[in-house]
C-alpha cells in the first residue's frame, strides 16, 4: 500500500485527489494539507461521513512522517516550499502544478539527488492530454504551420497553460513554414509568440481544461483537439504516477515517459 499525503486538499483538484487516492485499492491517503479549512475532516469535505483524516499543516504533518509520496496541485507561490519539506523527509513527488521555472525544475533535481527521492513532473495528467501532445508533435513534421487555441475555467492563474507551453515547445522545431505577417489592429490579436507558433488564452466559466492544436497545410486544415470536461479526467494518470514513481529515479518530466510513449 502507498501513503500518500495530498496537498492543497481542500481545493476542486485535491479533493479529487483525496477522492482517488481513498478509492484505489493499491493507494492510501495518508494525510491531506491546505492551508484552509484546517481541522475539517476529509470525508466532510468529500460529502461523505467522516474518514479520520483531518486537514492540517505540511509542518504538522512531517513532523512524524510515515508516507511515501507527497502530491502537489497547489499553485507556483506555494509549491517549491511544499516540495523542499517533503523531499527532505524523505518522500518522493508527483507534481503537476503548472507554472514553474526553469531554475524550479533544477531545484528539484537538486533535491532529489540530495535526498536520494524521486519526482514526476507533468502540466497535464489526463491520458488523452497526453495523447494529444504526441500526436501534435507527430503531425508537426508533415504541416506548414500550426496555432494553439487553450482553454480554461476562470480562476486559472497562469496563461498560457503549461500544456499550450509544452505544446509549442514539441511542434515549433518542426513548424518550418514563416511567421504569419499581419497587421493587428488591435494589439494581440493574433496571440502570444512561441517561436513560429501562436497561443491563444481563454478564461471563461464553464470550462475545465480544453485545448486544440491547428495546423494548416495546402489546402487542408488538421485539427488535434481534446477536452476535459471533468477534474476526475486527470486522476487515472496521477495515480498511475503515484504508483510508478518509485521505479523510476531523478526526476522525470512528462507523464509520456512512464507511458512509453
Amino acid at each position: 500500500m502507498i501513503k500518500v499525503i495530498v496537498t492543497g486538499a481542500a481545493g476542486k483538484m485535491g479533493r479529487e485527489l483525496c477522492r482517488a487516492v481513498m478509492d484505489d485499492p493499491d493507494t492510501e491517503l495518508y494525510a491531506a494539507v491546505d492551508v484552509d479549512d484546517i481541522g475539517e475532516d476529509v470525508g466532510d469535505l468529500l460529502g461523505r461521513t467522516p474518514v479520520g483524516i483531518t486537514i492540517d499543516g505540511l509542518d504538522n504533518i512531517l513532523a512524524d512522517n510515515e508516507a511515501d509520496v507527497l502530491v502537489d496541485f497547489t499553485h507556483a507561490g506555494a509549491v517549491m516550499n511544499n516540495a523542499r519539506a517533503a523531499a527532505k523527509s524523505g518522500l518522493h513527488l508527483v507534481v503537476g502544478t503548472t507554472g514553474l521555472s526553469e531554475d524550479d525544475r533544477a531545484e528539484i533535481k537538486n533535491l532529489c539527488a540530495e535526498n536520494n527521492v524521486h519526482a514526476i513532473l507533468a502540466v497535464n495528467f489526463a491520458i488523452g492530454a497526453v495523447l494529444m501532445l504526441k500526436f501534435a508533435e507527430m503531425a508537426a513534421r508533415y504541416m506548414n504551420r500550426a496555432e494553439i487555441i487553450e482553454l480554461h475555467h476562470d480562476q486559472k492563474r497562469d496563461a498560457p497553460s503549461g500544456t499550450a507551453v509544452q505544446t509549442a515547445r514539441l511542434i515549433a522545431p518542426k513548424i518550418k513554414a514563416p511567421k504569419v505577417k499581419s497587421n493587428e489592429i488591435i494589439e494581440g490579436a493574433l496571440g502570444a509568440e512561441y517561436e513560429n507558433v501562436h497561443i491563444h488564452s481563454v478564461r471563461l466559466p464553464g470550462f475545465v481544461a480544453h485545448q486544440e492544436v491547428i495546423f494548416g497545410g495546402v489546402g487542408q486544415v488538421l485539427t488535434i483537439r481534446h477536452d476535459s470536461i471533468d477534474r476526475a479526467s486527470f486522476m487515472p494518470g496521477v495515480l498511475m504516477a503515484i504508483k510508478a514513481v518509485q521505479e523510476y529515479p531523478g526526476v522525470t518530466v512528462g507523464l509520456d515517459k512512464i507511458m512509453d510513449l
